[in-house]
């Protein structure tokens, strides 16, 4: 495999998706020496038909707001891959969504997907749409009107779409009501649904719990634990609200959180209340946390990002690209032994070199992020059997998967002088289950 040479075919294909040919990047470099040692792989062209999407839906989806005026918005569906089952990723409604964002992530999700051992291929989807500031039924009109259009290419066996930034239980209600109307039927076609209408408990923390749950797999390894660690977190919403509930859990100290427009710290710590206040932050739909300051008598820093903070272990969990170079030093001249990401892609290539270069422990999203995907698995498996299962039972399940991947990274990521590159073990881990599976397939 060339990898600059299938990386510049890609760019002339198409230039200036700078997100999707990042998360190319990234596996093609990791999985490069595995793939040259089987030339099976070459022979069925596996990575060119790995990194383009098997098909992409792009809409326009017009709707009315409370005052009678009409927008029109547009909204994709990416189905990347579906080797080892239905395509399965999120919805993103924001003013930033755009094909090249959709396309990473739908190429993330099929090796985050793959790592979890569920049977679940790689997409995603969304708009360009901003739920910030719009009343419920001006959600719910948008809702109704991409549904129109996305239910002829969804199913419970075929594609399986969930939520993400800007969709949370309200849009998923709205759009799941829409497809039982025009489909009829009342299946596991969504997961992030109600806990009365085939929904999962633990779902709206997973993706947080999940992270911390490998973050403290990744401690082990240097025979420690969250107990009395300081911990930063980015961004305010469910995965970050998760992840600041189950540090607290583990005797650690989550000290920030942070939005668009700047970060929160907190000496005291960000437990009980403030937690449950994250919430409410989040419900007012102004994607700001300048009023936790207010609140609670906290630091606010206007425009910063956290990780400036003196920390033991970093959770980015805001967005993509959010921590760059100089973040990395900035954490690792401050002390910082652990960096866990539980968003997507939420740290730079060259941060992730610093990581590296400084072989202190760094987990890609991929892999420490799954936990989300893992429950809405889990849900999809209790929509099959009509049944709910406590959240005891779904949060053992979600803790046993985090521990799976992590032993997998471990697997194929460690290197002859004992330091684990989770990046590469990811990569290879979730790439040969797909790859294999594609091969035993056939060419289609």
């Amino acid at each position: 495999m060339n990898v600059e040479k299938i990386l510049n075919d890609l760019e002339k294909k198409h230039p200036g998706e700078v997100e999707y040919l990042q998360a190319v990047r990234e596996v093609l470099e990791s999985i490069e020496e595995i793939y040259n040692q089987n030339p099976q792989f070459e022979s069925a062209k596996i990575i060119e038909r790995l990194i383009e999407p098997d098909r992409i839906l792009t809409v326009k989806v017009p709707w009315v707001d409370d005052k009678g005026e009409t927008h029109v918005n547009l909204a994709y569906r990416i189905q990347f891959n579906n080797a080892i089952g239905p395509y399965k990723g999120g919805l993103r409604f924001h003013p930033s969504v755009n094909l090249s964002i959709l396309k990473f992530l739908g190429f993330e999700q099929i090796f985050k997907n793959s790592l979890t051992t569920l049977p679940m291929g790689g997409a995603k989807g969304g708009s360009d749409f901003d739920p910030k500031g719009k009343s419920n039924t001006e959600v719910m009109r948008f809702c109704q009107s991409f549904m129109l259009e996305l239910w002829k290419i969804i199913g419970p066996e075929t594609d399986v779409p969930a939520g993400d930034i800007g969709v949370g239980g309200r849009e998923i209600g709205f759009l799941y009501g829409m497809y039982r109307k025009l489909a009829r039927e009342n299946t596991g076609v969504l997961t992030g649904k109600g806990i009365g209408w085939g929904g999962s408990l633990v779902r709206p923390e997973a993706t947080g719990y999940g992270a911390v749950y490998f973050a403290q797999e990744m401690l082990k390894t240097k025979d420690t634990d969250f107990k009395g660690k300081t911990v930063s977190i980015s961004g305010f919403g469910n995965v970050a609200w998760g992840a600041a509930k189950k540090v607290n859990e583990l005797g650690g100290k989550v000290v920030t959180i942070s939005g668009p427009d700047g970060y929160i710290y907190d000496k005291e710590g960000i437990s009980g209340a403030k937690i449950d206040y994250m919430l409410e932050l989040r419900a007012s739909n102004n994607d700001i946390v300048k009023p936790y300051a207010y609140e609670f008598k906290a630091e606010f820093h206007e425009g910063k990002r956290p990780w400036e903070v003196k920390c033991d272990v970093a959770l980015p969990c805001a967005t993509q690209n959010e921590l760059n170079e100089a973040d990395a030093n900035n954490l690792i001249k401050n002390g910082c032994i652990c960096i866990v990401e539980g968003a997507n892609m939420p740290s730079t290539p060259e941060a992730i070199e610093v990581f590296h270069k400084a072989k202190i422990l760094f987990s890609p999203g991929k892999a420490s992020n799954a936990g989300g995907v893992a429950t809405s698995g889990l849900e999809m498996s209790q929509n099959s059997m009509k049944l709910n299962w406590p959240a005891a039972e779904v949060d053992q399940k979600l803790h046993q998967i985090m521990k799976d991947i992590h032993s997998a990274c471990v697997k194929h990521g460690k290197g002859s002088d004992g330091y684990v590159n989770y990046v590469k073990g990811a990569n290879i881990a979730g790439f040969l289950k797909v790859a294999n599976a594609m091969l035993d397939q056939g060419v289609l």
